[in-house]
């Protein structure tokens, strides 16, 4: 076990005694020491009401960041047991991008609960931000962010950051606007901190801005991070004017969320965002079902081609005993290279445009990996089969070098077709492509043996 698994294991031990004690000031004191992920787990790991006891023991700064910690169930059940003056004070002190993620889940009873107990203000930003539509950078951005004037002095600019800095969410990369917000720069405050008072922000700002627009997919957000190391990427709507930014931590919660929806597509289930666990059994029944059916259905097909070559399997029985052996190496090989090409696109490392390099890369991996498993065949075949004819082992060798290489340029070029036509590449993942190829791989495989053992 991890040392950090092992240290919260005894912080939420200790907790736990202290709760099942009723010592609540000593409690209190522990809470206001660890850290707020450690308090969050142990909210998390208690029944509704005690969830709530606890939650009541943080100061009000701290609570609203325990809460925005919280797996959604367990602020969900919070939001139930708050009153209307601890829901009103969790919102206000909640970061804005936490606050509309929270919201975006909500049932529209609780979200029209926190809109009537939220001020004016705060009321107005938060409808500003629910507009935009899910899953977008505008629907993740957060609209507390440091803004400078180019024509302020280093000594003002440090100055406004002191005055303000304490309700932003980051003030490591300030941004320059003019008076339109219409973004013009980029200055962190170590560059201010290293240069003269007397200097203006204008010279020291950065005018290279990586940026991204409001109704951008935040797919695209990641990369961003990752190949320009960002803190901080802000976010301009149609005209040009800075109207937030995202923060890496945001950025990594998309990652995961991207990551998880991409293995859950590839496994052919609908998307949820609840643990597994925490999941009813009819959602995963539901979730589940709908691809299996249709897998199933296609299916019938390899039956509809068995039947249309069944003279030739009854003049040489044989032939039925390659059939898994056919099939589940053509799965194997699409799989492999669906995997690769849907994990290259999730990166950024593949586009549309690169399919021709794509589908010649492809064929050329197919005829190496094909030759050599097709030699192995044939020898197999040939020396251990009893009976071995030269011709079955040629014609399975033959049909098996053909079956990779389909396997492969379908493997490879699916997810990009895919993308092509606004589906998640995700989906043309191993059960689709086994699906496909086994189709194909049956026709070529009876294909071949009638026309090379003239049945």
């Amino acid at each position: 076990m991890m040392k950090t698994e092992m240290q919260r294991e005894h912080i939420l031990h200790t907790l736990q005694i202290a709760l099942a004690a009723q010592e609540y000031p000593g409690l209190q004191k522990f809470l206001a020491q660890i850290h707020v992920a450690d308090a969050a787990a142990f909210i998390e790991s208690l029944p509704p009401k005690e969830a709530a006891l606890v939650f009541r023991l943080l100061p009000k700064t701290e609570g609203a960041q325990v809460f925005a910690e919280l797996e959604f169930d367990a602020q969900q059940e919070l939001l139930h047991a708050f009153t209307d003056r601890e829901l009103q004070e969790v919102v206000e002190e909640l970061y804005l991008d936490d606050a509309v993620d929270l919201l975006e889940e909500l049932p529209a009873g609780v979200v029209a609960r926190v809109l009537r107990l939220s001020d004016a203000d705060r009321r107005a930003e938060l409808n500003h931000y629910l507009r935009f539509p899910k899953d977008s950078a505008g629907s993740i951005m957060t609209g507390e962010f440091m803004m400078l004037k180019k024509h302020w002095t280093v000594g003002q600019a440090i100055k406004r950051i002191r005055e303000t800095g304490q309700d932003k969410e980051t003030i490591y990369t300030c941004y320059v606007t003019d008076a339109f917000r219409v973004l013009e720069g980029v200055v962190s405050v170590r560059t201010l901190l290293l240069s003269p008072d007397t200097a203006y922000v204008g010279e020291c700002m950065d005018t290279h801005i990586i940026q991204a627009q409001t109704h951008d997919d935040q797919e695209v957000i990641v990369p961003l991070f990752r190949e320009y190391d960002l803190l901080s990427l802000p976010i301009v709507d149609t005209e040009k004017r800075m109207v937030g930014i995202i923060t890496v931590d945001d950025a990594l919660d998309v990652s995961d969320y991207e990551v998880t929806e991409d293995f859950q597509r590839m496994a052919l289930t609908e998307p949820s965002a609840r643990p597994y666990l925490k999941t009813p059994v009819h959602v995963h029944a539901k979730n589940r079902v709908s691809w299996l059916l249709i897998l199933m259905l296609s299916g019938m097909v390899n039956g509809r081609i068995l039947e249309g070559y069944e003279h030739a399997f009854l003049a040489i029985p044989v032939l039925v005993s390659f059939i898994p052996m056919l099939t589940d190496t053509g799965g194997n090989a699409g799989s492999q290279s669906s995997t690769i090409i849907i994990r290259g696109m999730s990166m950024g490392e593949i586009v549309p445009g690169d399919i021709g390099r794509i589908i010649w890369s492809e064929l050329r991996i197919a005829l190496l990996v094909g030759l050599v498993m097709a030699a192995v065949n044939y020898a197999r075949i040939y020396f251990f089969v009893q009976d071995g004819d030269p011709m079955i082992a040629l014609t399975v060798s033959l049909a098996l070098l053909f079956v990779i290489l389909l396997s492969k340029v379908v493997g490879g070029t699916l997810p990009i077709l895919a993308k092509k036509a606004g589906v998640d590449p995700a989906i043309m993942a191993a059960p689709l492509i086994t699906t496909v190829v086994d189709a194909l791989g049956l026709i070529l495989y009876f294909s071949i043996a009638v026309r090379l053992l003239q049945i």
